[in-house]
């Protein structure tokens, strides 16, 4: 090397050495954040020691002398694992993401900041019981020291150069709003546009599009509805539409993401009930769910413990699904109706006041300041009345406020922390039909075989008579919302005759159960009708032929779709495009099977038929109401396929010479799509569409190379809509367990995602695996790998 290369040769030593110090200390930083395994360790806030069992897994097991303790140590569990995603939620629900994540959050944060709702928390706090005040205290301070006790502040601080905020207790409350927000739809965007359509449609017309039933229909209760008739052409004629009205793409496909819960009683089971839930949400990186045990003293049963198995959600003290030895239970999202709009008549002489029965009232005026990282704040006004924050206008341009039972005082509690104690059936079934919770449909079983379906949450009472899908007045007298139903007039079924229960996001009951819970969006009712039918198929059940249910990916909800694209393709005018895709039809298996080309031909055709057929309609909406967009009908199934059997001209919409003509030229759109890609329509297998994106929160903002290691694997996974085994590619079964109520030790309980929130953690990722696979992991966690003792610190004398 010859001198005048030498000084570059020292500069460039010192800038390696640089990086390779910035890279460790970042290595160190990032190391500082994982949580304390092992060891022991002096807190303040206990009474007594608590030990923190994790097994291969991850999986949290908690021993402990008394429930505080116990809930202490879980909030410190959760924070050390999971403060990021707990802080996520609460500022979802509040709308505070733009002090994390700058200007860019500010959307989303105005549009929930609409709803107050850290404001309805704090006072939701005030009015708890003082037990469950204390729970969500002790709570917070385990979970503020459990944030405190990590050497460095969570890694996605590091990554975005924040700070986290410590924990209140109203913070829980506002996991609970984060859920509701999850669970039923704010923007109450279908009711909005049912207004509309009713407003422009004639009656038939409308009828026939916002109906719910049909053959699909497997309630609990009752028999399948019947589907009203199809307008006639004096009523409707499309034909006479003017063309440009039309959207291509617009889609008015019906696939709802949706959860499963279903029961066998004693009976079918050798004893004990066994109960198996699927809980879909979108997921993610850590997954929403926390795998928990809870051992702690039984005070009805002095000598005995109580031992609680399943899924914690971190940023709240209980277990929400899964056995505690006596019962074991699981949720679906009801989709009763429990968010309305209200027309708000101002006063045309004072625009601050509106009419309600009494008279005349002021309009409240909430300021809300939004913070954002690196930007000036903002000002945002919140206009409410007594029956909600006022949000949209009517097709006429009448205010609109909305009720939610989100907004009401008693929406939320901590009631269904009491499950902890339950034994029986009647037992759980009190609880859940006090607890403030999103209303969800609760199926329970219990160790002497009983099973149990009811609602869990508030219900509202609906008095007046109006039409709860479409905005009313209330200001006229009697009519609106009168408090919660009481828990005497909740629907329940208890030890059905057949022995078993089902839920699946569609209706449940008829007559007035139904007019009860109400109409907020149900399921097609395809998958609840599969479980039922898989339920009925044998007069034995274990947790692996509940399993054998949860992964039922059979397409049957197809098949009459794989008929019609068959004769569709028979009857077009040959062509390359027809030839390909009658070949691939040949590969059908009858499965949402990731190699199949034929599945995703078949969806992708009712997909096209469908937005094309409903197409019409919202044109015909559009002629009056210009910007419509037609809401997603989630039992669009029977209107057209009705159509596609009776063929009427006049519903046709007017760019199609007939029906024959929609149908070859939707296939004909599928076709050219999938051959304009690489290997044409051959290489379109429904894994490649069904590839999985379960993602990090902050991989998106990252370097891939860094993105790609937070993130889970690209595997393709079977399953879909309209079947049990629903599965999209970030959406699924954010846990799928089966267990019966004391053999827990037969049960499992798979969960995607990981069990931790630290990319260097041995936990994260944890057990993906198995759920990508349908492989059994064990209900119960496994033997201790690694054990921390928390201890409380000596009291100064």
């Amino acid at each position: 090397m010859t001198a005048a290369f030498r000084p570059i040769y020292w500069v460039l030593l010192v800038f390696l050495i640089l990086a390779v110090l910035l890279a460790g200390g970042g290595w160190l930083m990032l190391r500082g954040s994982l949580p304390q395994y092992a060891g022991t360790v002096d807190v303040n806030g206990l009474s007594a020691p608590v030990t923190v069992e994790r097994d291969a897994l991850g999986s949290v097991t908690l021993r402990a002398q008394d429930r505080h303790d116990l809930v202490w140590a879980l909030g410190y569990a959760h924070a050390q694992e999971r403060f990021f995603e707990m802080d996520l939620m609460r500022r979802q629900a509040a709308g505070e993401l733009a002090e994390l994540f700058g200007p860019a959050a500010l959307p989303a944060d105005r549009k929930a900041r609409k709803h107050r709702m850290r404001s309805r928390a704090s006072a939701i706090l005030q009015e708890l019981p003082t037990s469950q005040q204390q729970l969500l205290d002790v709570y917070r301070d385990g979970v503020n020291e459990g944030l405190n006790a990590l050497a460095t502040r969570p890694f996605p601080y590091l990554l975005t150069r924040t700070l986290p905020v410590a924990w209140r207790s109203e913070d829980s409350i506002l996991v609970v709003n984060a859920m509701y927000f999850t669970l039923n739809d704010g923007s109450n965007f279908r009711e909005l546009a049912f207004s509309t359509m009713h407003a422009t449609l004639p009656e038939a017309a409308y009828r026939f599009l916002a109906a719910g039933g049909g053959e699909w229909d497997a309630p609990l209760i009752g028999t399948a509805s019947h589907w009203p008739r199809t307008p006639s052409a004096d009523e409707l004629d499309l034909r006479k539409l003017d063309p440009s009205l039309l959207r291509d793409t617009e889609d008015h496909s019906d696939d709802l993401p949706g959860s499963n819960s279903f029961a066998v009683a004693g009976e079918l089971a050798a004893g004990a009930a066994l109960v198996a839930n699927d809980t879909h949400l979108e997921l993610r990186v850590p997954n929403i769910w926390f795998r928990t045990r809870l051992i702690y003293p039984n005070l009805r049963r002095p000598g005995f413990d109580n031992d609680i198995i399943g899924a914690s959600l971190p940023g709240t003290p209980a277990i929400a699904v899964g056995s505690n030895r006596h019962i074991a239970w699981g949720f679906t999202n009801s989709y009763g109706d429990f968010t309305d709009w209200v027309r708000v008549r101002l006063d045309p002489a004072d625009k601050s006041r509106y009419r309600n029965a009494a008279g005349w009232n002021s309009v409240t005026v909430h300021r809300e300041t939004l913070h954002a990282r690196g930007a000036p704040d903002e000002a945002l006004d919140v206009y409410e009345t007594e029956w909600g924050p006022i949000l949209a206008t009517d097709h006429d341009g009448v205010p609109l406020a909305l009720a939610w039972t989100a907004h009401r005082p008693g929406a939320i509690d901590m009631e269904l922390a009491q499950l902890d104690g339950a034994e029986t059936v009647d037992e759980a079934v009190v609880i859940a039909q006090n607890a403030g919770i999103p209303a969800q449909n609760f199926i329970v079983g219990d160790r002497k075989g009983k099973i149990a379906w009811t609602i869990a949450g508030r219900i509202p009472v609906k008095t007046g008579g109006y039409d709860p899908i479409r905005p009313a007045d209330w200001s006229v007298p009697g009519m609106g919302w009168s408090g919660w139903l009481k828990p005497a007039q909740y629907p329940l079924i208890v030890n059905p005759p057949q022995h078993r229960l089902w839920t699946a996001n569609a209706r449940t009951v008829d007559g007035l159960m139904l007019d009860r819970l109400g109409d907020g969006g149900y399921d097609l009712g395809a998958r609840a009708k599969q479980i039922r039918d898989g339920l009925r198929g044998s007069e034995h059940f274990s947790p692996a032929s509940m399993l054998a249910i949860q992964l039922d990916d059979r397409a049957l909800f197809l098949t009459r779709w794989r008929r019609l694209l068959e004769l569709t393709l028979n009857h077009a005018e040959a062509a390359p495009w027809q030839v390909e895709m009658q070949q691939a039809l040949r590969d059908w298996d009858g499965h949402a099977s990731t190699s199949s080309v034929a599945y995703r031909l078949v969806r992708s055709f009712r997909r096209e038929v469908t937005n094309r057929a409903l197409d019409g309609f919202a044109a015909a909406v559009r002629s009056n109401a210009p910007d419509f967009v037609l809401p997603k009908l989630n039992q669009a199934e029977h209107a057209v396929w009705t159509l596609i059997e009776q063929r009427p001209q006049h519903l046709l919409p007017p760019v199609y010479t007939d029906w024959e003509d929609l149908l070859s030229s939707s296939a004909r759109r599928v076709a050219e799509r999938m051959r304009s890609q690489p290997g044409g329509i051959a290489a379109r297998s429904w894994g490649e569409r069904n590839t999985a994106r379960i993602r990090h929160p902050l991989s998106r903002a990252l370097p891939d190379f860094i993105g790609v290691w937070l993130n889970m694997p690209k595997d393709e996974l079977p399953g879909d809509s309209n079947m049990p085994r629903v599965q999209g590619p970030s959406f699924g079964a954010a846990n799928r367990f089966a267990v019966a109520p004391g053999n827990e030790e037969q049960g499992y309980f798979e969960m995607p995602g990981g069990q931790s929130g630290h990319p260097f953690s041995p936990y994260y990722g944890s057990g993906h695996a198995d759920w990508v696979n349908g492989i059994r992991t064990p209900f119960l966690p496994g033997p201790p790998e690694q054990t921390l003792h928390l201890h409380p610190l000596a009291k100064m004398p």
